[in-house]
């Protein structure tokens, strides 16, 4: 008999994301004056106090296992911060200290879903959602939100979406890609078809420290204690605190689910970093002094991309109120013709740009929008500024 592999496992894309970044990176290792719009990280060293913590834990000896859900220390600080900062109470046995954003989510559907289970997905989205889903055996469904509609899934829209399979629906506020925002209004609507469904909603709140206008952040799970209980809140260190390789992320959850995600870690990775529990620890709790300076940094490079986009031919952007992502409308770019040749696709696009203008775009195909591309400003305003001449430059030579 031959040996076959997961058809599970070879169905999974990889992340065109991280490939763009790797790509970018490759071109500038030989030489190449590359500008890499694909970077979903701050372009910051994590702050020196964070820093300090963990060599401190170093030091110290704090290099053994921790208990496999996190640290007790850790949990608490992130329930005084849900309190504090999103209005919402939770105690340390709801808590889940993981491996990254990515990993909490991983535990969230493993916890949560069975077999052909359904999970509402807004489109666009964050294109690791899906295969999160799909790795643990649910059914993503996708609904649309266009940019009349500010990329917004409405209330309406998710009642429409349920079925008798449908298990939850992801909010992702700010957005990725997007970087748009639901409103209590909004979060208000989608809670009541949430209780009314009886399904749960896995908000991923995990751009929160980075909103820029006049909208507040609010956390679904502050509504009211019906939605409170159907909630699990996803968030994590890296974005905020520029911490994206310390790997640490959490949930707030009810505590049996979080019983459910500990036992399933406990199997899979044990517990996360110690050190870098030390360091998120002093993250939460020590001054947030750097939290501001990059949260009004990116604020200036948001308002400088938006207003070049909104210069350029044949795109179109909205203005994003939080994270540090772009969304562009290419739609008109792919129907006209560069070199003879009709563009067509944002593969196309997004060769022709690396290739003949050394920038590197992400195409949002896999993030449910085959005529958008996502532009990161967590670089410096230096190479955004040339980065748009040169994306400028290739939309003026298209006829």
């Amino acid at each position: 008999m031959a040996l076959t592999l997961s058809e599970k496992a070879k169905a999974v894309k990889p992340s065109s994301t991280l490939a763009i970044t790797a790509m970018a990176k490759e071109l500038a290792s030989k030489g190449i004056d590359v500008v890499g719009f694909g970077a979903g990280e701050p372009d910051y060293n994590t702050p020196d106090n964070i820093c300090e913590a963990a060599v401190k834990a170093i030091h110290t000896g704090f290099t053994k296992y921790t208990p496999a859900d996190g640290t007790l220390e850790l949990k608490k600080a992130v329930c005084d911060k849900f309190l504090r900062d999103n209005n919402i109470k939770y105690e340390p046995s709801q808590i889940i200290i993981s491996n990254g954003g990515k990993h909490s989510l991983s535990n969230i559907f493993s916890a949560i879903l069975n077999p052909m289970d359904e999970v509402i997905i807004p489109s666009p989205y964050w294109l690791s959602y899906p295969e999160i889903v799909r790795l643990n055996d649910g059914v993503p469904v996708f609904v649309r939100a266009g940019r009349e509609q500010g990329y917004k899934v409405t209330a309406d829209q998710l009642r429409n979406a349920c079925t008798s399979r449908t298990k939850a629906v992801i909010i992702n506020s700010p957005n990725n890609p997007t970087g748009m925002m639901y409103t209590k209004a909004e979060l208000e609507a989608i809670a009541e078809v949430v209780i009314e469904k009886d399904i749960y909603v896995v908000s991923d709140e995990i751009y929160e420290n980075l909103v820029y206008g006049d909208i507040a952040h609010v956390s679904i799970a502050s509504l009211n204690e019906e939605i409170y209980k159907r909630t699990i809140t996803c968030n994590g260190l890296s974005k905020s605190y520029s911490m994206t390789g310390w790997r640490i992320g959490y949930t707030g959850s009810s505590r049996e689910i979080a019983k459910l995600m500990g036992s399933v870690q406990s199997h899979q990775t044990s517990n996360p970093n110690s050190i870098a529990q030390k360091a998120a620890y002093e993250a939460l709790t020590g001054p947030q002094d750097a939290v501001y300076t990059m949260k009004e940094e990116f604020k200036r490079r948001r308002d400088y991309i938006y207003d070049r986009v909104s210069g350029m031919k044949h795109v179109c952007a909205v203005k994003p109120q939080g994270a540090f992502y772009l969304f562009i409308d290419v739609g008109k770019a792919l129907e006209m013709s560069y070199k003879g040749n009709k563009v067509e696709n944002l593969a196309t696009l997004a060769r022709q740009l690396i290739e003949d203008f050394n920038v590197a775009v992400v195409p949002c195909d896999d993030f449910g929008f085959p005529d958008h591309i996502r532009l990161s400003y967590a670089i410096s305003l230096q190479q955004i500024e040339k980065g748009m001449d040169r994306i400028e430059a290739y939309l003026e030579t298209l006829v």
